[in-house]
């Protein structure tokens, strides 16, 4: 008989349990001794905790009189993944109290709560009782430690713990590795990685390499990237997925889009995260035909988009401009039931408006189950681009009542909607309220609003002085924003003042060159409009052609 369920739960444990077949072997074994028994009773708790059902897993728990580490590390770890984090304090707490000592295992899941929880005296908790067990130099609990404090951005308290061990092990290196990447630091993980080779004990795995292309986060560090994928394709990593979807994140992130697409096509079997970094990638560096393009080709492929590349996917139909891809996306959106998401529903309605079907946003808004401020801001952000300022406001007036918090977004968006049907006063105002009553931080997308908002209404004087107000350097978009009023109301005067600026600034752009040479061409001053048009070709600068979707380019 012993020998039969032994054989059972063995075969059981390799496949998945539904709730109802955990229930029948439970049931199975109500009618039997074996109950008692607390290596069944660990492996029914974890089935039932895979099907969510913690309340049956707490009554067997409960039930069960003699209790191994095993079966209260299977209890405390269900509630930890549940994020139910009290309850396993609690039962923590109620083990302590007993004969059974915690383990490594016990630690280090309270630890992963600690740090999915950003509980920080939790984890100075939990590492003095690593420390009073007897724990605090093994291998499993350290790592854990290494990893709660860099998750919380504690990077010198997880170098302490590191530096503890005589001798750490791979899974520790890499730890400490990933754990400055997450920080920032990349350089420091740059020489814990130079450190754990130069040691020659231990080789770089995969995931020493994903922590540290991960850890990179500037453009100034794409040498480096290209030199640990170098170390990659030398230690036989480079078809490794999980290194080479972290590649296609790192290129994309550096807007190196012919070497993240190099990476994909080496990969035998991209991953739906691959395909999201590409696809992603594409979208912000402004190629968003091929971000659709590979949209498609992942559907051809079998696989199924979450919620957050279908926004992705829409933020580039939105710059495309393109309702139709946007049509078919929404469609795609319905069948799935991704409508109810947040992100999706927002990235719907920044779409429409974009492409100039404001009613159809509105439409996506109303039909919202659940709206948070980026809804919000979306659809503030969309009546404003349409000149409709009076229901932008109604809208800000609705999350007021609401009780939802405004951010810098939603202000941006009320600026705009300002600037776009020239409400001077009201812009005036909800600037200083963004300022007074909720203690939002001007940006510099806001002071670009406010400088538009002065100049095309014939205020220049007041927009330049405003300029010199705020803190030096400024921004060269809230200079541009200037010169453009300046074109507007045909102040060459003030023109030659702002585009100086910007020259000093961006010697390079060709853009701010032109725009002052049709201000000259605006005052008949040909000589003046012939030596700037020199001075483009001498410096080698250009401007990007306009394009229209009407008429062609």
């Amino acid at each position: 008989m012993l020998i039969e369920f032994q054989s059972l739960l063995l075969q059981l444990s390799k496949t998945h349990q539904t709730l109802s077949r955990t229930k029948q072997l439970h049931a199975l074994l109500t009618k039997t001794h074996l109950l008692q028994d607390p290596f069944y009773a660990t492996k029914l708790v974890r089935f039932y905790a895979i099907n969510s059902d913690l309340s049956s897993a707490r009554n067997l728990f409960d039930r069960t009189p003699q209790r191994s580490v095993f079966l209260w590390n299977s209890i405390i770890r269900a509630y930890a993944q549940a994020h139910r984090f009290d309850d396993a304090f609690f039962l923590y707490e109620k083990m302590i109290g007993t004969d059974v000592r915690p383990d490594n295992y016990t630690y280090a899941c309270l630890l992963r709560a600690c740090f999915e929880n950003f509980y920080v005296d939790g984890l100075r908790i939990v590492h003095g009782g690593v420390i009073v067990s007897g724990l605090g130099l093994n291998s499993v609990t350290c790592s854990a430690l290494v990893t709660g404090y860099s998750k919380m951005g504690l990077v010198g308290e997880a170098s302490k713990v590191f530096c503890g061990v005589f001798e750490p092990d791979l899974v520790l290196w890499n730890a400490m590795i990933s754990g400055c990447g997450y920080c920032g630091f990349c350089d420091k993980g740059l020489l814990f990685f130079n450190e754990m080779r130069y040691n020659g004990k231990l080789k770089p795995d995969g995931y020493t390499f994903v922590g540290l292309i991960v850890g990179l986060a500037d453009s100034c560090s794409l040498q480096v990237g290209q030199g640990i994928h170098g170390l990659c394709l030398k230690s036989g990593f480079d078809c490794d997925d999980h290194v080479g979807s972290s590649l296609v994140s790192m290129y994309s992130r550096f807007r190196c889009m012919n070497l993240a697409y190099g990476v994909f096509r080496s990969l035998y079997q991209p991953d739906l995260v691959t395909w999201s970094a590409l696809i992603t990638g594409f979208s912000q560096s402004g190629e968003c035909e091929k971000a659709l393009l590979f949209y498609k080709n992942l559907n051809l492929d079998g696989k199924k988009p979450d919620c957050i590349l279908i926004a992705s996917v829409l933020v580039a139909t939105a710059q495309l401009a393109n309702v139709g891809p946007g049509n078919q996306i929404h469609g795609y959106v319905v069948r799935l039931g991704f409508e109810s998401n947040v992100m999706v529903s927002s990235a719907l309605i920044d779409m429409y408006s974009k492409c100039g079907f404001v009613g159809l946003g509105l439409c996506v808004f109303e039909n919202m189950p659940n709206r948070n401020i980026v809804s919000y801001n979306s659809i503030i952000s969309g009546l404003g681009l349409h000149g409709l300022a009076s229901q932008a406001f109604d809208m800000f007036t609705e999350i007021l009542e609401k009780g939802l918090k405004p951010d810098e977004s939603t202000f941006s968006a009320l600026l705009c909607a300002c600037c776009h049907a020239g409400l001077v006063k009201d812009g005036r105002e909800i600037f200083r309220r963004m300022k007074d009553d909720f203690c939002v931080q001007a940006r510099a997308e806001h002071y670009v609003h406010i400088v538009k908002l002065l100049g095309m209404a014939g205020e220049l004087d007041e927009a330049y002085n405003f300029i010199l107000s705020l803190k030096q350097p400024v921004d060269s978009g809230i200079w541009g924003a200037l010169l453009s009023c300046c074109d507007a109301q045909g102040d060459s005067e003030l023109a030659e003042i702002v585009a100086q600026q910007l020259f000093d600034s961006k010697p390079k752009k060709g853009a701010y060159r032109v725009m002052l040479s049709n201000i000259y061409a605006g005052d008949r001053r040909w000589d003046d409009v012939e030596k700037m048009r020199d001075d483009i070709t001498i410096a080698g600068t250009e401007k990007m052609p306009g394009l229209s979707w009407i008429g062609g380019y």
